[in-house]
């Protein structure tokens, strides 16, 4: 019983984990690609 309760316990970790990390990384997609393809106002 412990077992599957610590093995949903890690399972729901991880997937918090990588949404967290795929969410950061697109932001930073997102903030790179608004910086680099703004007009340049100079």
């Amino acid at each position: 019983m412990w077992k599957k309760v610590l093995l949903v316990v890690a399972v729901v970790g991880a997937a918090a984990y990588v949404a967290k990390r795929v969410k950061t990384a697109s932001e930073e997609r997102a903030l790179w690609h608004e910086a680099t393809t703004a007009p340049d106002l100079r």
